[in-house]
């Protein structure tokens, strides 16, 4: 067996070059590139190591671990996990600082490489720098914190120990049923210590999609349901567009007369303006989405997790007839709340359902209603994204002067607070993957970070970043790198001062304002944070706008800047879409001496009847 010697660190950075995939008959490298922010954990082994392979395999340095891996995390969404990255870090904070972001990517699905610096497996310099000491356990290190957010841990304490992990890793990065973030942790010491690897261990491997067909009698069973429903209905979820099945699912819906409702994950899959597409389904969903769902009799859930938000706390769906098929790459997800399972790629799945419907059609009458519905919301939802010369504008205000400056081809990046919603709602996303919102886990401070993801995975598509001035404040730095790589952003910041959407939240459950307006908070001096001269002092070009009609001329100019621009404006924080949407379970206090939080309380425990729990 013809061997080479390698330490382990070269050993994985070679192994990762060698990892491929075909898309569109063209063969890329499966990693897109490695982040990478070094310290005494990984600076002698991997950095050598990745500047070793820096032809082949491009390092990129960015400001903050969390951030550099919520890229990484977008980059693999927009990519339709077809394409991935990798984030090195040193031991402690920096690796610690990609807990929360491992999280994101194990709750939506989407595969990430973490290889975080660990203790010295030797255990000679114990405690090193860093180093997080158990009194009970030896071989607990601050990279334990992973084990619960990966869907494969291993730490590595010989060189050898890399060839069945690795293996393992890209068995898990590239299955669409297990896929998520895989940690391995490098014990530092190892990282530098030599082994003979077999040159086989280095072979290039093309790795292709895998396409789960579904089971014959579960087909079956799924289509003779579907037969004898008189209101079906399609719930779309990221699975659709991982799998990519729009087109699929765009004649599977026209062929047999379905409405689609779109999961936050899942919007971007028809196009707004398709026959079947009534758009957000859920507490975020429009009317028309939502009042087919509370009817509907059969609920055909594709590639979602049916989360709370997709569900209305499992309110939403009110028939009391009425079933799910769960096609769905993973059981865990399509056998969810009593589901008739379907376990199938997406695409297959579809494309075999339709051909074992035959030419059956959903009834005449329920059609007609779908699309009642949907002209009815088309009105409704015009005059909340209307131009308006109000001096605080609405969030929805702000996403139609972006939406009637955009282009069909534009990406709108967000993530948590009330954009997220207002974007569901409002939106009219063109082309596929033109929605790119993580509120799976609904983690601030993915917005910038993940924009410049989603921007190296495709620098052809204009990126327009949607984030709020409490998200902004949480992470920001990767502004910098976007202006540092050349990789140009657009971002609109609403200036609301403070956390807006919670505080809504928090009135009404009956509280009083209370900490999250900066108004409402504990201060001695309230802040007046000049939002514009901060992303100006980080390179990108930025400006403060004073009305809509201002923010569409500076949007018109930030199309045409030559790198990333930030536009700020200032909103009113208590407005937001009153129609649509639908009841969300947040619990309220059961005792209370305030009378609102009384009147709360008893319209929740009205609002809990309508829950059907395990069903």
């Amino acid at each position: 067996m013809s061997t080479i010697r390698l330490t382990m660190a070269q050993a994985i950075a070679r192994f990762l070059t060698a990892q491929k995939t075909e898309i569109d008959g063209q063969i890329l490298p499966l990693f897109g590139g490695v982040w990478a922010i070094f310290g005494h954990g990984n600076v002698a082994g991997m950095g050598e190591a990745l500047h070793g392979v820096r032809d082949r395999l491009p390092t990129f340095r960015a400001h903050n671990e969390q951030g550099m891996a919520h890229a990484a995390i977008a980059f693999a969404k927009a990519s339709r996990r077809r394409r991935m990255m990798a984030c090195t870090t040193s031991i402690g904070p920096g690796a610690t600082n990609m807990v929360t972001a491992a999280a994101v990517a194990h709750v939506n699905r989407l595969p990430v490489l973490l290889l975080p610096g660990d203790v010295f497996a030797n255990r000679k310099p114990d405690p090193v720098l860093q180093q997080v000491e158990s009194f009970s356990d030896g071989t607990i290190s601050a990279n334990d914190c992973f084990k619960p957010v990966s869907r494969y841990f291993d730490r590595m304490t010989r060189p050898e120990q890399i060839i069945p992990a690795l293996q393992r890793a890209m068995a898990v990065l590239t299955d669409p049923a297990d896929c998520g973030p895989v940690t391995l942790a490098l014990c530092q010491d190892t990282q530098a210590e030599a082994y003979d690897y077999p040159e086989s261990f280095f072979a290039e491997k093309v790795w292709t999609p895998r396409r789960i067909r579904p089971d014959e009698s579960e087909l079956a069973e799924a289509a003779n349901l579907i037969r004898s429903a008189k209101k079906p209905f399609i719930v779309a979820g990221g699975g659709v567009l991982y799998s990519g099945a729009e087109k699929v699912l765009a004649e599977f819906a026209q062929k047999h007369g379905l409405f689609v409702g779109e999961t936050q994950a899942g919007k971007s899959s028809l196009p707004h303006d398709h026959q079947a597409n009534l758009g957000s389904v859920g507490v975020t969903g429009t009317g028309a989405a939502n009042a087919l769902a509370e009817e509907a009799d059969v609920v055909i859930a594709v590639g979602t997790r049916l989360q709370d938000f997709t569900t209305g706390s499992w309110a939403l769906f009110k028939n009391p007839n009425r079933r799910i098929v769960g096609l769905n790459v993973q059981a865990f997800d399509a056998t969810k709340h009593n589901a008739l399972p379907l376990v199938s790629d997406a695409r297959v799945g579809l494309d075999e359902l339709s051909r074992a419907l035959g030419s059956w059609k959903a009834p005449e009458a329920w059609v007609a209603k779908g699309r009642e519905e949907k002209s009815r919301w088309f009105e409704t939802a015009a005059r909340f994204t209307d131009p308006t010369n109000a001096e605080l504008p609405s969030d929805a205000q702000v996403i139609g002067a972006v939406q009637r400056t955009s282009s069909p081809t534009d990406v709108v990046v967000c993530a948590a607070g009330g954009l997220p919603g207002e974007l569901h709602k409002h939106w009219k996303a063109s082309s596929a993957l033109g929605y790119h919102m993580e509120y799976g886990y609904s983690c601030m401070g993915y917005e910038i970070a993940g924009g410049l993801g989603v921007k190296m995975a495709d620098p052809s598509r204009e990126v327009i970043v949607m984030v709020g001035d409490g998200s902004y404040l949480m992470m920001n730095s990767e502004l910098a790198s976007s202006v540092m790589l050349g990789q140009k952003l657009i971002v609109v910041l609403l200036d609301n001062r403070g956390f807006g959407c919670i505080n809504r939240l928090q009135r009404a459950t009956g509280g009083e304002s209370f900490n999250n307006l900066l108004q409402h908070t504990n201060h001695v001096t309230l802040p007046d944070i000049d939002f514009a001269a901060h992303a100006a002092s980080l390179g990108a070009q930025s400006m403060k706008v004073k009305s809509i009609a201002e923010l569409e001329d500076a949007l018109k100019q930030a199309r045409n800047a030559d790198r990333s621009t930030v536009i700020v404006i200032d909103t009113d924080p208590l407005i937001s879409t009153d129609e649509g949407g639908h009841w969300w379970d947040v619990a309220v206090p059961e005792v209370s001496s305030r009378e609102q939080v009384k009147t709360a309380r008893k319209d929740y425990e009205t609002a809990l009847a309508a829950q059907r729990v395990g069903d």
